[in-house]
This record gives structure tokens, sequence and C-alpha cells, in this order.
């Protein structure tokens, strides 16, 4: 504050004794303000709504500030309109530094720090009535963007009073920017960070957007402190670099893993929770747009709500009309034949459908299966590639060099360039076979899973079964490594041990290599010490909340083995 007053007389030349009334913008000027702070009004709306409604019943008004100190958004009272339009609480009151002296928004945008002008702080007489507290809003780029401003037309004495208004301020300026960098990143990945798993999902602390290689191109503020201080030097920097973490791990922060297993080790030893959103696909492309159309595809049966998974059904259905050559590559389980068909369907000609079994096939079966040379308009999905045995390597090199017209789909459960590198898959077929890559995400990494159940039992039941919340909670917290296949088949032994239409724990067979039964009516004891004591694992098998789960520890006085 002391340094503010000294700039308003040293630098700006200010009389103290005066009484400046608020300067107000004119109507165009306002409008030009407004125009240039558009985004971030948007990202900021709903974050001051929040506030005010939290701070309107002790008479505050919540206003919104560019980086000129131009007032481009206001909530406050409107029966004390005329009284805080003649105090500039008001849209289009310029508060700057140099021209209404010391105070809240003016100091914020010449430190770039939250600051509390009180009373008699302010230079002036005007403002002497005045209670204002003010935190910096920075866009993705590090840059001061605005001030987020909270003032009293009369406060109580003491200053001591306004720290829970500093509390409140600088939440609310911290979620305006997660806000505005979530909007201005809808096509990136962004990793939002927090110290604490409760608040991971619902108010993390810190933010940044990172591109396909994994450079930091967008942060909050509290990001650029967290890893150094420096906003603008975080730009261009590999994630890596910063945390014990590759751009390829970044699904494993999803959000279909419970809060408190996304850690994310730092460098110096200390350790953060981790929320990784993938890339949005874009609007108006693919299955989204078929939906809007109300029209179905192939691929709509593929994949629910899962932003990396419509992305990839995306990839696949734009080089579905092509020959270009496609390797699809997952875990056993993961889809890749479904895929494969639907791909097929998806290509629009009639083309015929040659599947081959590797791992089953001998010279003869494989030159029936191809048929004789000569042009081909068929999609041949080569299953299993890399378990073909090396011999019928040699040759499939050379009758695909004989049948042009072939669209080739090739399924791998293993990275085929590293087989290729190591000797284990004949090179030239590799580069014959080599175009597209899509990498199928085993279940556990998807967003959609609680989608997909119901999908798959729908199929089996007609909807005439459903699944208990404990049922429900079980099968998505499972990590199922047979993914589809293993996934399935629990449908099915549940399907034939229901008796009644709701499939209740019981009812569901343990996951393979299991050698723990926990019964419906099990203790809370029981429970836990059959999840090893993880909260969050018993509270899925239970079918309740965390939350639950702790109460009734605290009532019953259970406490984790030492």
């Amino acid at each position: 504050m002391s340094a503010s007053w000294k700039r308003c007389v040293e630098v700006y030349g200010m009389d103290p004794t005066r009484s400046d009334p608020a300067h107000i913008v004119t109507e165009t000027e306002l409008r030009e303000h407004r125009m240039q702070a558009e985004q971030m009004i948007a990202s900021a709306r709903s974050g001051l709504q929040t506030l005010f409604r939290q701070v309107a019943r002790q008479n505050y008004t919540v206003l919104l500030t560019d980086a000129k100190g131009v007032c481009v958004d206001f909530f406050g009272d409107p029966d004390f309109e005329a009284e805080l339009r003649g105090a500039g609480l008001f849209m289009g009151a310029r508060w700057s530094e140099d021209l209404a002296g010391t105070n809240a928004a003016g100091a914020c945008i010449v430190t770039g720090e939250p600051m509390t002008i009180h009373q008699d702080d302010h230079f002036g007489n005007a403002h002497t009535a005045l209670s204002c507290t003010a935190a910096p809003i920075f866009d993705s780029m590090g840059q001061l963007a605005a001030v987020l401003n909270i003032s009293l037309l009369q406060s109580p004495m003491p200053k001591s009073s306004q720290n829970l208004a500093m509390s409140l301020v600088t939440a609310s300026a911290r979620r305006v920017e997660m806000a505005n960098l979530m909007a201005q990143s809808r096509r990136e990945w962004v990793l939002r960070l927090s110290a604490n798993p409760e608040f991971l999902d619902v108010d993390p602390e810190a933010a940044v957007s990172l591109d396909g290689s994994g450079r930091v191109i967008g942060f909050t503020r509290a990001a650029g402190k967290l890893f150094g201080g420096e906003g603008r030097a975080l730009l261009g920097q590999r994630i890596d670099s910063l945390l014990d973490l590759s751009v390829e791990e970044l699904p494993d922060l999803m959000r279909d893993r419970p809060t408190e297993e996304r850690v994310v080790n730092m460098p110096d030893g200390g350790a953060l929770f981790g929320h990784a959103i993938a890339p949005q696909a874009p609007r108006g492309c693919g299955t989204l747009a078929r939906r809007m159309r109300g029209k179905a595809g192939p691929m709509d049966a593929l994949a629910g709500h899962d932003p990396a998974m419509q992305q990839l059904l995306l990839q696949a259905e734009r080089l579905a009309g092509t020959d270009v050559p496609v390797l699809l590559s997952g875990e056993t389980g993961t889809g890749k034949m479904r895929l494969a068909r639907a791909m097929h369907v998806a290509g629009g000609e009639r083309r015929e459908l040659i599947t081959v079994e590797c791992a089953a096939q001998s010279v003869d079966r494989l030159i029936q299966a191809l048929g004789p040379p000569g042009q081909i308009r068929a999609t041949l999905v080569l299953r299993r590639v890399e378990e073909m045995p090396a011999d019928l390597q040699v040759l499939l090199t050379a009758l695909l060099e004989e049948r042009p017209g072939l669209r080739l789909i090739v399924t791998s459960c293993v990275d085929l360039g590293k087989a290729m590198q190591e000797g284990r898959f004949h090179k030239p077929l590799f580069y014959r076979l080599s175009g597209a890559a899509l990498m199928l995400p085993p279940l556990r990494k998807r967003q959609d899973l609680g989608w997909l159940i119901d999908r798959l039992l729908r199929r089996r039941t007609g909807g005439e079964l459903r699944l208990s919340p404990a049922a429900r909670a079980d099968l998505v917290g499972r990590d199922w490594p047979g993914n589809l296949h293993e996934l399935e088949r629990s449908l099915d032994v549940a399907v034939a041990l229901c008796d009644g239409d709701v499939i209740d724990l019981p009812e569901l067979p343990r996951p393979a290599g299991s050698d723990t039964t926990i019964e419906a009516d099990d203790s809370l004891e029981e429970v836990l010490e059959a999840c090893g004591w993880n909260m969050s694992r018993a509270a899925r098998r239970l079918g309740v909340n965390r939350s639950t789960v702790l109460r009734r520890m605290r009532r019953e006085g259970l406490t984790p083995p030492a």
C-alpha cells in the first residue's frame, strides 16, 4: 500500500486532499473494452455469479475489470445503484492507479498480487469510505488479463474484517483462470493438479495444457508458481522435465481411476495428484455429427462418451474410405476385430471381407483365402499377424504384391515395429503393412466403462435385467486384464445365475486370480481387509461413497493396521 501511495505522489503527481469523482468511460469506450475482454468475461461469468451469491448478504459488490482497470462486468444490489455508480462500483468505472489513486484493482494491475485497500488506505478523499479486496486473473500465457474485485460502500473499521473476503476472491480468481484454460484447451490435453485427492476432480489448484508432444502451451498462475515462479518460462517445457510423467502416461490419470491412485511424483521428492483430460473431437465430425442428424453409423456402437475413444473412432472412420493400410494394436480383448469389421462397413464400397487367422494358416490355406492373382476389391483383415509363421510372412509379402486393390487392416497384440527390429517379424512385410497405426486402450483406461457394461447387458437380456448399485460399482472398479473378453464372460455368468430382475454382487464371478470372496452381507472390516484397507476400492465393492466408508469406520472404531 505504501508503495502505491509513493507512486501516486512521485510518479502520477496526485494530491491526496482532492475528492475527484469516479471516472466512468463512455458507452463507446465500454463496448470496446468489453469486446476485447469477451473471452475472459465468458469464462468468469459463472464464477462471478457464484461469488456474488456468497457475499451479497454482506452488501458486497462484485466487479471484473480488464487489465486497464475498466469494469467490464458487475454484480451489485440494484436498490443501491445510485450510490454504487457514484462510488465507481459500477460498469464502466475506471480504476487504474494513475487515474483513481491507490485502490485494490489498480494496485493489483501494477503488482500482479492480491490486495486489500481498506478505507483510509485509499489515496484521495473520494474513496475513504470503501473497503476493496481484489485478486489478479492471468490468462493461459501468463499475462495479466483481468482483476476480480469485491467492495463495500461501508465496512467495519478493522482491516482484519476483510480476511475472509481475501480468501473468497483469491479462490474465485483461481477458478476463473481454470475455467479460461479449459475453454481454450478443448483440443489439447489438460493436466489438473491438486495436493489433496478429495479436491482433485472438483476444485484443483493448478493446471497446464499440453500439445501432442507433451510441451506446455498454457497454464494457470498457480502452475507457474508451482513449476518455478516465473510464468512465461513455463511455456514450451516438456511435462517430463517438470514431473515424473510422460505424455504417454496421461491416460493413466483420467477419471476412470480413483483419485488417490492418480499420484504424480515431482523431481524434489514431493507428490501431487493428477487429473488428465483428453482432447475433445471437433464438433460436426464423425459419430457426433451423425448423432446430431439422428443417424447411426457402424462406429457408434463401439464407444460412449470417452474423448480418447471418440478421437480414435473419428480417425478410423476417415481411414475407412481409403486404401491406406491400418494397424490396430492393443491388449487382448480391447475390440480390435470389432473395429476392423466396423471400418470395413464404414468404407462404403461393396468389398468382400476376407479374414485371415494368422496363427492357424498353412501355405495352401493362405493362397486359397487370398484367391487368384489380379485386381481384387476386398478388405483383408490379418488377425494377430505377429503369430504368423516366418515362412508364411515371406510368402504373404509376395502374395500381396500380386493382388493390388486389397484394403489391409492388421491387428496385433504386440509392438510390431519392435518385433521387426528384433528380427521376429519380416521387415518387407512390416513396411508393406505399415500405414496408419491406431492403439485401442484397455478397459481400465476408458471413461465409458459404465456405458459399455449397460450396452453389453442390454444385448444379452433385452433390458430385462439390471445391475444393483453395488454390482455396478464392483464391475466399474475392476482392472479387467482380459478386457472385453473378460467383461462379456462375467456378464454371461451373472445373467445365468441371476434369479430375478436385478443382478447383485453374489451373481458376479470374482476377478481372475482373486482368491477372496466378499459376500454382500460381509462386515465392513471384512470388506476392508479383502481390499487391503483401500477405502475407495471398498466403497466400490459396497456400492457407496468413500465418505460413507470413512463415517462407518469412525463409528465402528476401525483403523488400518500399522
